[in-house]
């Protein structure tokens, strides 16, 4: 913890194939902000004509995924019935529940020409009233995502509430999920209003209440009073939190829930593949048996 009352959380850079991903949460000493329980940097990644990614099929419970790109596209398939491209600056929210199975994939006319792609796949755990609600999907475009502007600072609020705007995606408890581009020189002050806050440095040198904060690290504000956020070269930040969650939560390879019990039924579900399928995607990632 410094004297300004940050704690500075570190990437695992984890290769997935020619393709690296920096995961920031699950942390030390930080396992969530906000409800927010995972928080994964994709790339920037660039692939040659004929690859892309390919994950298939698997299930969730417990939690909404949020997915928000700044290169590139990807294809969402869901149990649901749901195909949905996301593109850069959209956000595309899945409320997994009691069960939903995904896949993401890059589009077949994007793989023909090789592409690039750069983004931020996060999991919100769901209060346990929430818990095993049914599954349900929903997209927001870009356009329909609130701004807020100020000389040299642009905001985009992608989820929850902030600096007096609301996103339309669908939260559960009180999140922070903002966007922000930022010019050399520029300051804002993040309002103290969310519980738990942090700011994720994409690129760029920027200080969190007078602290640098690494470029891909996640500074992590203790005290509940406003802080200025000041870029000291061009950047791109993410604000990231809200609401603490009702108690802890377990993680076990795609699921996160409050009880033991949730995360046994669930493994036995997929295991005897018991989960709806998805329509036009008929490969699925076997249950971890580790």
């Amino acid at each position: 913890m410094s004297a300004s009352g940050l704690s500075l959380l570190k990437p695992h850079t984890r290769d997935l194939g020619g393709f690296s991903v920096r995961r920031i949460l699950p942390g030390m000493p930080h396992r969530m902000v906000g409800p927010f329980i995972f928080f994964d940097h994709m790339g920037p990644a660039v692939f040659a004509p004929g690859s892309g990614i390919d994950v298939r099929p698997h299930p969730h419970i417990g939690l909404a995924t949020v997915t928000y790109l700044f290169e590139g596209e990807i294809l969402h398939r869901d149990s649901l019935g749901t195909v949905q491209a996301i593109a850069p600056g959209d956000v595309n929210w899945m409320t997994a529940g009691r069960g939903i199975v995904h896949s993401e994939r890059t589009a077949p006319e994007l793989r023909r020409a090789g592409a690039r792609l750069q983004g931020l796949q996060t999991w919100v755990a769901l209060p346990k009233k929430n818990e095993l609600v049914d599954p349900a999907f929903s997209h927001h475009p870009k356009a329909t995502l609130p701004r807020v502007s100020a000389p040299g600072v642009e905001l985009r609020v992608v989820a929850g509430s902030a600096f007096g705007k609301r996103s339309p995606a669908p939260v559960f408890s009180q999140t922070l999920f903002v966007g922000v581009e930022i010019d050399a020189h520029r300051a804002f002050e993040l309002e103290a209003g969310h519980e738990e806050r942090a700011v994720y440095a994409l690129e760029g040198d920027v200080t969190v209440a007078g602290t640098p904060l690494p470029a891909q690290h996640m500074a992590v504000i203790a005290h509940r009073e406003p802080v200025e956020v000041k870029a000291l070269t061009r950047a791109r930040l993410m604000l990231i939190g809200g609401e603490k969650a009702d108690g802890e939560r377990l993680i076990w390879w795609n699921f996160v829930a409050s009880s033991r019990e949730l995360l046994e039924e669930a493994k036995v579900r997929w295991r005897e593949q018991r989960f709806d399928r998805v329509p036009g995607d008929d490969e699925f990632i076997p249950l971890p048996e580790a």
